[in-house]
């Protein structure tokens, strides 16, 4: 007797979002070989549907000569990546920096007839003290993943991965301009007896030109370079106060410089 499937009227359950999914349902009838049974099954369900690839069929029997048959659908899990390969992440989630100078002064209020002090910008001034404050920097933050072969990562490129954490591009990387990428670091581990799966991890800052620090403009900074500035007391005549004002600023290199093309991830 040949089976027979039947879908359901309750079938085509269906799931959106990120990780879409179909569930069509049927009833089998006419044998109890499950191998009959899972053979017709295959061949009356669809093997794609929704554009959802078929994961699976499931068979259960529920009666003589009856058969509960789910097929399931839903987007296909991804393949190993090859040797060769590389998956990539990102984040914009920004970090900190202690600054002293605002881009700004955007009001300077007093009591009636008085004029307020004019700190050409310096921020939290108290006395002879320039306390700053914190604010978030851009930053933007990302990870590539490389399955590399097995020959490759030696104890020497061990070592040049080593030499090049918390060093900053000397050369255009990934897009960026020299000084603006730093190498955060790496991480592996052998995959199988071909390859490594080995994460990058970098951080970018852009670099900026011509900053204004009170009356004194630094022609270059670059994104990892780190900018202070001295003050002293001077004479505001508009107010006859006495005031914080920067009298020189300083563009400090505080990361070393290396050659990325050492990563051995393109540039």
């Amino acid at each position: 007797m040949p089976v027979t499937i039947d879908e359901k009227f309750e079938s085509r359950r269906i799931t959106t979002g990120t990780n879409p999914s179909v569930e069509l349902i049927y009833i089998g009838r006419g044998s109890n070989d499950d191998s009959a049974v899972m053979s017709a099954a295959l061949a009356a369900t669809p093997t794609s549907y929704n554009l959802l690839p078929r994961q699976d069929v499931t068979i259960e029997p529920t009666g003589e000569l009856l058969w509960a048959i789910t097929a399931k659908y839903a987007v296909s899990n991804l393949a190993p990546q090859p040797t060769g390969g590389s998956t990539f992440s990102f984040d914009t989630g920004g970090g900190t920096n202690h600054i002293t100078q605002s881009l700004a002064t955007l009001g300077k209020f007093a009591p009636s007839g008085k004029t307020a002090p004019d700190h050409k910008g310096a921020i939290g001034v108290d006395g002879n003290t320039v306390n700053g404050v914190d604010i978030i920097i851009p930053v933007y933050n990302f990870s590539e993943t490389h399955f590399i072969d097995n020959s490759l990562v030696t104890d020497i490129y061990k070592g040049t991965l080593f030499g090049l954490t918390g060093k900053v591009n000397d050369a255009s990387f990934k897009g960026f301009a020299a000084g603006e990428c730093l190498f955060m670091g790496a991480s592996g581990s052998k995959r199988s007896d071909s390859d490594w799966e080995i994460n990058f991890r970098f951080a970018a800052s852009p670099n900026a030109t011509n900053l204004d620090v009170g009356d004194i403009i630094v022609t270059q900074k670059n994104g990892w370079d780190y900018l202070w500035a001295s003050y002293e007391q001077v004479k505001d005549e508009a107010s006859n106060a006495m005031v914080m004002n920067p009298t020189a600023a300083y563009v400090e290199q505080v990361y070393r410089i290396g050659d990325f093309a050492g990563l051995g991830i393109g540039v």
